[in-house]
């Protein structure tokens, strides 16, 4: 079986105040031609359908014509809701949609149940699991110990009653660790979110969304296909594709990419106002057209420089300035390890730095205290 794997969309989605539907719409014009393409058999959405929980009707009518487009085809879909998503919007006419193919992922209540389907080589079986924080897992399973998001997926996926003979397939929306980010996300301080990817071993494919940047977990079966579109400049360099994986027996599947072509790219642009202005610096780039984030590193600011430069760069999101004064007055550089300290020790590290000594002990232990009381209701 021939799958088509995709994952945050964000459909509705602003970037710097410029609306991404025009852009949405034709990526997924593109997407369908590489359905074709591919003859694909099903299509997987790994959760962020739209940016908002609850979206704009532009964005939900935009999104019913892509079902609709998909739906013609013949197609299976697998919708899974992550966590921008109403899971209870998403998995509205669940019952009703499998009649047509369509299969929706539940709000979560402890049970996953398969979606069985046949190819050549046998059955097939889907788990559509929606984006889940510990709360949610432990409100079903109140004996076991669930303190993480590792935790909580472990105990998930030990309750969907897995047969490791047969070909698995799940379909989930959760950071697992060590895969690369980027601006857009929304991801917890300090990697309480993160899922070890030891969780995911059952499974022969592991379609995940939630990190826009397209890449594998440490197998080329536990994979992120990212997102259609860029929506941050930290993924300006990014080629973003859909993924096609293909089933064969048992063990054996095959994962490759197929590239996708934004309507207008996202470029970052630095050099002094009198060289990025010049005709031979911007021309046979496509830069004129992209979404441009500009550094100028002119000591003097100009003088209405965003109006100047939209005359060339037609959609300019974002400029600033690299100089001796901004540089000056640059914010103290962050911890390059923060990403993986936890919040206690994010705040013990910005105490220390603001008033030059560690916490005293009864302020470490209010601290802790305070810390797992905030994390324990945010779940």
């Amino acid at each position: 079986m021939k799958l088509i794997h995709l994952s945050d969309l964000h459909l509705g989605k602003r970037v710097s105040e410029y609306s991404m539907l025009e852009d949405q719409s034709y990526i997924l014009k593109c997407i369908l031609g590489i359905i074709d393409a591919e003859k694909a058999e099903g299509v997987i959405l790994a959760g962020d359908i739209y940016d908002k929980a609850v979206p704009s009707a532009e964005a939900v009518s935009l999104f019913d014509d892509f079902l609709c487009s998909l739906a013609k085809r013949g197609l299976k879909l697998f919708i899974v809701s992550g966590n921008h998503d109403s899971p209870e919007r998403i998995a509205f006419g669940a019952r009703i949609f499998e009649a047509g193919g369509i299969y929706l992922s539940p709000v979560y209540n402890g049970r996953i149940e398969p979606v069985r389907l046949q190819d050549a080589f046998g059955e097939i079986f889907f788990y559509l699991l929606p984006f889940v924080k510990p709360a949610h897992v432990r409100r079903f399973f109140p004996d076991e110990k669930i303190e993480s998001y590792t935790d909580a997926l472990r105990c998930a996926v030990s309750h969907m009653d897995l047969d490791v003979s047969r070909r698995n397939v799940l379909v989930a929306h959760q950071f697992v660790t060590g895969a690369r980010r980027s601006e857009s996300e929304e991801i917890s301080v300090g990697g309480l979110d993160n899922v070890d990817a030891s969780v995911f071993a059952p499974f022969d494919y592991v379609a995940l969304g939630h990190i826009h940047s397209p890449q594998n977990c440490g197998s080329p079966f536990i994979r992120y296909c990212g997102t259609p579109l860029k929506y941050s400049f930290s993924e300006a360099k990014d080629q973003k594709s859909v993924t096609v994986v293909e089933l064969g027996v048992k063990g054996e599947v095959s994962v490759k990419t197929a590239d996708l072509i934004p309507r207008y790219d996202m470029a970052e642009i630095r050099g002094p106002y009198a060289e990025v202005t010049l005709r031979s610096f911007y021309e046979n780039t496509g830069w004129q057209e992209a979404y441009t984030h500009i550094t100028l590193t002119d000591e003097n600011d100009i003088p209405d420089a965003v109006g100047k430069l939209r005359t060339i760069y037609h959609r300019l999101m974002k400029l600033d300035y690299d100089n001796a004064r901004t540089r000056l007055n640059a914010p103290v550089a962050g911890d390059e390890q923060a990403e993986n300290k936890s919040p206690y020790e994010l705040f013990s590290d910005f105490y220390r730095l603001q008033n030059n000594r560690p916490m005293s002990p009864e302020q470490s232990d209010y601290m802790q205290d305070l810390i797992e009381k905030v994390w324990e209701e945010a779940q």
